[in-house]
């Protein structure tokens, strides 16, 4: 179990792979920790040096009063990736991991030389939305909100199985301070004119059937980075590296052999 101190909060993280290798760094989703990129890191390549963290508030990296702001969040990625001496990575970020990568890549170019933009938009909902989950949570918990997230997060197939049911159990048994805070800066975040001022590779990713973050709404934040490219997974919803973990491994090796990073 590896924890970073970072100025007095403790993140949560794993280091796998070669320890000399390219390095890929994985965010991940509101209310999920590290562990939802574990079928994913399993298939790439083992040349690479794969690093995924819990963020703040999220699963054993210290949970702080909420609110936060985005800029804490990216300022916890960057002290990570200085903690652990990391340059030129390739940033992966899902949902709020992406808006997380859009922040850094903007802050850190030598930390960042690519980015993966994965379910995720320069801006995601509105203030008066994430307000509404804030107060469903002061009311009755994440517990509140867990049965529509689900349907938010997985295809309807996915939905019959039994996994469903080790998510719905991660989401409800994250740190509700944690979720709320990290809600707050979602709610609080635009990047529509700082992703659109970047120039470095980057590979957007959608699920076809994602009802938090459509694929027109990650293909127009993509768009706005010039030479983008962009993938939709067909029958996987806000979270593709479960419900199709083979196809986006092999997506996302493809874009690092592409850019030169394996």
């Amino acid at each position: 179990m590896l924890m970073a101190d970072l100025d007095g909060l403790r993140v949560h993280y794993r280091d796998d792979g070669d320890p000399k290798g390219a390095p890929v760094v994985f965010a991940n989703s509101l209310g999920t920790d590290l562990r939802l990129w574990d079928k994913v890191v399993e298939l790439m390549p083992k040349s690479l040096r794969l690093v995924r963290y819990d963020k703040r508030g999220h699963g054993l990296s210290d949970s702080l009063a909420a609110p936060y702001s985005m800029g804490a969040l990216i300022s916890d990625a960057e002290a990570l990736l200085d903690h652990l001496a990391i340059r030129d990575c390739v940033f992966v970020g899902l949902s709020i991991g992406g808006m997380i990568a859009q922040g850094l890549a903007v802050k850190r170019m030598d930390q960042v030389r690519a980015m993966v933009l994965s379910n995720t938009g320069a801006k995601i909902g509105t203030v008066s939305m994430w307000q509404d989950r804030i107060d469903a949570i002061a009311a009755g918990g994440i517990e509140a909100l867990a049965d529509p997230v689900m349907e938010r997060w997985f295809s309807r197939n996915f939905r019959k199985g039994h996994e469903i049911n080790a998510w719905r159990n991660m989401l409800t048994r994250q740190p509700a301070e944690g979720y709320v805070g990290c809600a707050a800066a979602i709610a609080g975040t635009d990047f529509y004119t700082t992703t659109a001022s970047l120039t470095l590779p980057t590979l957007g990713i959608a699920g076809s059937e994602d009802g938090a973050t459509p694929p027109d709404l990650v293909r127009e934040t993509v768009d706005l980075v010039k030479a983008s490219e962009f993938h939709l997974i067909r029958g996987a919803g806000h979270l593709p590296c479960v419900e199709r973990p083979e196809e986006y491994a092999e997506v996302l090796t493809n874009f690092l052999t592409k850019i030169g990073h394996t």
